[in-house]
């Protein structure tokens, strides 16, 4: 099966594939042994913020000296 990338560096997934995987609104995308490879992640806002302060490497006392 292709798909053609286009001028803008956009691509259309067959139909066929997106039936399959369900409704996907993003993709981790990585280019890994000269193949691009696509991974649904389904992301929730929950999630974002959970990442986000796990990325900060916030401490309790990081935090009580925040409020104080």
């Amino acid at each position: 099966m292709l798909a053609k990338l286009t001028a803008k560096n956009q691509l259309t997934l067959p139909k066929r594939i997106t039936n399959e995987l369900g409704p996907v609104e993003y993709f981790e995308v990585e280019a890994r042994n000269g193949q691009v490879v696509l991974t649904p992640v389904r992301i929730q806002r929950a999630d974002a913020v959970r990442a986000k302060l796990a990325e900060l490497d916030l401490t309790e006392q990081t935090i009580r000296d925040a409020v104080a």
